[in-house]
């Protein structure tokens, strides 16, 4: 079984078995017609369930046509302009090289004898990214595997921040026991999900987030954010955090970034901003004042994988503060010992919530160094533009009626059939639509409620999708929709 490391030994069976191996994924790529192939749950499952682990195939062109079968000829590709669903990107080819090069080479990020040439990497992109944003000279940050984990990481520094702060003051500190019930987190109402989550695992509850209303734009409203931040104080609560968002996951809207800074700094408030989708924003030529304010931050999350199509996973999240880092700092004698750092031996494990991680900064840097940064602004730009244009196509359409304007490049509709029908059913058509267009495996796209009703979402972050794209996924979900409500009208009359 030694054959199978690799090693001086074996590099020409691993050129081998990786050059056959692409070559499959780039056949397929070539060759997908469709998103996928529509294959549902019960088709798959006893495919995969069937197969034996315990008897090896052996030969590697045996595993790859069965990989084929079980995951290659069905998975989703994101590449296809009429993919339309959740927030995937299409990657770009320096990227992928990149992880072919960090997978082989297994640096594991978290100590400078495990990574040297990885540390400086993944250093300077830190800083790359603390420019661009504008955190000023003491910033610092860490890669992380995503958005939730970038949230989870800020906030628990919000935390410890808020705490430190509290126990300092007066004659009798309280306890950290008594700080943490206290505690409340301030985020609009179309903000992720994993704000409620961290909260959670921050021995928070969720009852410690403040779900703030959003204006006719999803974007929060700072007037209902003053009144309940004064509410916070007045009941003898400590404000721990205001988390805006830079790209909401169901509307693209940015929130005012200036306003709740503002806000944030009258009631010495940590300030996160969640830019995992609007991050892309900040190499685009044409359209970086849409982040104006986030340089008044303290964190940062930014997603490399959504809007610098990265693969997953490529993450970080940034503080303008390095000191506050240390709240996530833990010393092992066998990994990074104290004296390591009085010695300036640079080990991330020091400011990370993870310890093994991988090398996901290379593909970044390999991006950057290939397309540099204006290459990766103009894609997303493309799909910018392509929302404005999807949004005036629906509006015109009078099957469908949209949301918002989009700010980014996400647009919230739904089919609205002529005539008087029970709001029931036009949720249910609209749901069905979805599941049809899917099981069809002609496009995919994506869905949510709004104010408790039923929409359908297009997520636009492929440029190589068009108008007519947009036109032809629109005419599909109209004649799933159709077709639902005019087989339900007929059972009910």
């Amino acid at each position: 079984m030694r054959s199978h490391l690799l090693n001086e030994t074996t590099a020409d069976l691993y050129r081998r078995s990786v050059t056959e191996g692409v070559e499959r994924v780039a056949a397929k790529i070539a060759t997908t017609e469709r998103p996928h192939t529509g294959i549902s749950v019960d088709e798959l499952a006893p495919v995969i369930n069937g197969i034996d682990l315990d008897r090896p195939l052996e030969d590697p062109a045996a595993v790859l046509d069965e990989l084929e079968e079980v995951y290659l000829r069905d998975a989703v590709y994101f590449h296809h302009p009429r993919y339309l669903g959740h927030l995937n990107c299409p990657v770009v080819i320096p990227a992928v090289l990149g992880e072919a090069v960090l997978s082989a080479v297994n640096s594991s990020l978290d100590t400078w004898d495990q990574s040297i040439g990885g540390t400086l990497i993944e250093r300077r992109l830190i800083d790359w990214t603390a420019r661009r944003i504008g955190l000023g000279p003491d910033a610092d940050g860490i890669f992380t595997s995503g958005g939730s984990q970038s949230n989870f990481h800020s906030l628990l520094l919000a935390r410890d921040e808020a705490c430190r702060t509290v126990m300092q003051r007066g004659e009798r500190p309280p306890a950290k026991s008594e700080v943490l019930p206290k505690l409340r987190i301030f985020t609009s109402e179309a903000s992720h999900f994993s704000v409620k989550k961290s909260a959670a695992m921050l021995g928070l509850g969720y009852e410690a987030v403040i779900s703030v209303p959003v204006d006719r734009n999803r974007r929060m409203d700072t007037s209902v954010l003053a009144l309940e931040l004064e509410s916070c104080v007045r009941e003898g609560l400590y404000p721990m955090a205001v988390v805006a968002t830079a790209g909401t996951t169901d509307f693209g809207s940015i929130d005012p970034l200036p306003e709740i800074a503002r806000l944030a700094a009258e009631h010495s408030t940590w300030m996160h901003v969640d830019a995992a989708y609007g991050c892309g924003l900040l190499v685009s030529p044409t359209r970086r004042h849409l982040l104006d304010g986030i340089e008044h931050a303290n964190s940062v999350t930014v997603d490399y994988h959504k809007s610098f199509f990265q693969p997953v996973s490529s993450s970080a999240m940034l503080v303008r503060d390095r000191d506050t880092l240390k709240h996530a700092t833990y010393y092992a004698d066998y990994l990074n010992p104290r004296r390591m750092a009085e010695e300036r031996i640079p080990n991330q494990v020091d400011k990370s919530i993870q310890t093994t991680r991988r090398f996901d900064a290379l593909k970044l840097w390999m991006t950057l160094r290939t397309m540099g940064a204006d290459g990766l602004g103009s894609l997303f730009d493309e799909v910018i533009d392509l929302a404005a244009a999807g949004w005036a196509l629906i509006d015109a359409d009078p099957r469908f009626e949209v949301v918002v304007r989009p700010q980014i490049s996400t647009l919230v509709f739904r089919y609205v059939p002529p005539g008087e029908v029970r709001e029931d059913l036009v949720d249910e058509a609209n749901l069905h639509a979805r599941k049809a267009l899917f099981a069809s495996g002609e496009a995919v796209v994506a869905g949510t409620k709004v104010d408790g009703d039923q929409y359908l979402k297009f997520t636009l972050l492929n440029p190589q999708t068009t108008t007519s794209d947009i036109a032809a996924v629109l005419d599909l979900l109209a004649a799933h929709a159709e077709q639902f409500l005019g087989e339900s009208l007929a059972v009910h009359h």
